[in-house]
């Protein structure tokens, strides 16, 4: 019985000690409340739904997409977010994503930074769906005691992720096609010249 007090004691610890820092930070409420925010902006992209992302952005926030296209203000993403996925020439049928918050938010005051990552599904027009791992990053403020997103970047490793790899792997087909063809017309070359 002595041997088991330490050890309940030692396995309670972490318990009461990620309590006692819930109870000592000054953000817990502010942190929340941030993660409503991106649970509604994430809702809003997999419902396909520009007016629920909008919703939880200031009116002149700024979003760099995937892609590299900057958008500042409602007006510009409602645009950007209609050419990609909702109008007659989109490129994409829809976009879903896995978001997870990284380290807890950073605060500034009023300011809020935050960052993670995000398992993203496309769904193009002109090919098969296809997956990405991607990073975002988040400024948001706290106005009027409600918190809104500034600033919202997301990003994609360039030199190593599923469309490169597909791309290689459809360069050496095409490379081996190509050998091949080469192989087939040599051979009906020295064919036609021995007849």
């Amino acid at each position: 019985m002595k041997l088991m007090l330490p050890i309940l004691l030692a396995l309670a610890m972490p318990i009461f000690s990620q309590e006692t820092f819930a109870a000592d930070d000054p953000h817990a409420t502010d942190r929340q409340a941030l993660i409503k925010v991106f649970q509604e902006i994430e809702a809003g992209i997999n419902d396909q739904n520009v007016e629920r992302m909008v919703a939880q952005m200031t009116p002149d926030a700024t979003v760099t997409w995937l892609n590299g296209e900057v958008s500042r203000g409602h007006d510009e993403i409602r645009a950007y977010y209609q050419r990609m996925v909702k109008g007659p020439e989109r490129i994409l049928s829809k976009y879903t994503t896995a978001a997870k918050l990284g380290a807890h938010a950073r605060f500034f005051g009023e300011v809020a930074v935050a960052d993670g990552t995000m398992q993203d599904a496309f769904f193009p027009l002109a090919r098969k769906p296809f997956t990405l791992s991607s990073n975002w990053t988040s400024t948001s403020a706290k106005i009027n005691g409600e918190w809104k997103v500034v600033s919202l970047h997301l990003s994609a490793n360039v030199f190593n992720n599923n469309l490169l790899d597909e791309a290689k792997s459809t360069a050496k087909l095409m490379a081996a096609g190509g050998v091949l063809a080469g192989l087939v017309l040599a051979g009906l070359l020295c064919w036609w010249r021995l007849r």
